[in-house]
Parts: C-alpha cells; sequence; structure tokens
C-alpha cells in the first residue's frame, strides 16, 4: 500500500481525534529501520521496533469494512511479527473518547500504563486524553 492509500484510509478512519495522517508523513516512515507495516485491502497497522520494545503508531479500518475482525486481525500479526523480531513488550496510545478501540485493545490484552492529559489537539474542541497501553509479548 502506498502512502497515498495510507492517507486515504487513514482519512477515512480518523476525522477528529486524532487527526488524520498526510502521505507526507506516511512517506517519512517509508524505509526507516524498525517500520512494520501490515496491509489488507481494507486497512492496515503501522507499528515501530525499538529494540525489546514496540510501538503501535497507528491502525486504521475503512469504516465500511469495520466489524469484520480486521482489525484485531492486523493487531495479532503485528504483535507476532514483533515478537519474532525480539520484542517483549509492546505499547500504544489511544484517545479516551475512542471507545470501540478501547474496547479492541482491552479484548487484545493491553493493559493501562498511563495517561497523557490533553495529548490529542482538536479543531474547536478540547484537547483529549491519551490512554497508554502496554501489552506484554515475552514467551510464556
Amino acid at each position: 500500500m502506498n502512502p497515498d492509500a495510507l492517507a486515504r484510509i487513514h482519512a477515512l478512519s480518523f476525522t477528529d481525534t486524532p487527526r488524520p495522517w498526510t502521505r507526507d508523513e506516511f512517506a517519512a516512515l517509508e524505509g526507516q529501520p524498525g517500520v512494520l507495516l501490515l496491509c489488507r485491502p481494507e486497512g492496515f497497522a503501522l507499528g515501530r521496533i525499538a529494540g525489546p520494545e514496540a510501538e503501535l503508531l497507528t491502525l486504521a479500518v475503512d469504516p465500511a469494512a469495520r466489524r469484520r475482525g480486521i482489525a484485531r486481525s492486523l493487531l495479532a500479526e503485528l504483535e507476532e511479527t514483533a515478537s519474532s523480531h525480539g520484542v517483549v513488550e509492546i505499547f500504544l496510545e489511544v484517545a479516551t473518547i475512542n471507545t470501540a478501540a478501547r474496547a479492541l485493545y482491552e479484548a487484545a490484552g493491553y493493559a493501562m500504563a498511563g495517561r497523557r492529559p490533553r495529548y490529542y489537539a482538536r479543531a474547536g474542541a478540547p484537547a483529549v486524553d491519551a490512554i497508554v497501553l502496554r501489552k506484554d509479548l515475552s514467551p510464556r
């Protein structure tokens, strides 16, 4: 999936919080060390590995394709890929008002690790806190 397609799906998925990423923001990540991009025609997961940790940068699914397990599948594949690279824990940030994403991450075993007050700016509305979530990927 090219940066234009990533930006298109991201814009469909995020209309307010967080703001959609631009084509140039996706292009800037191409080829950087540790970047993981997993794609389906309906969506993608983008993460980054840094030593034994990984971060889910964004996960987007076209609204017309939601409620079919695509996000859950992409998240699981990102975790598996990160784990195969030696990652033992993964982090992400999610807006407090994004109840669907929070439910997805909770069902996937993520737990609260912190909070970032007023992390997501919004046009014409108060900023929204981010919840930092963490999941242990170490082998059991």
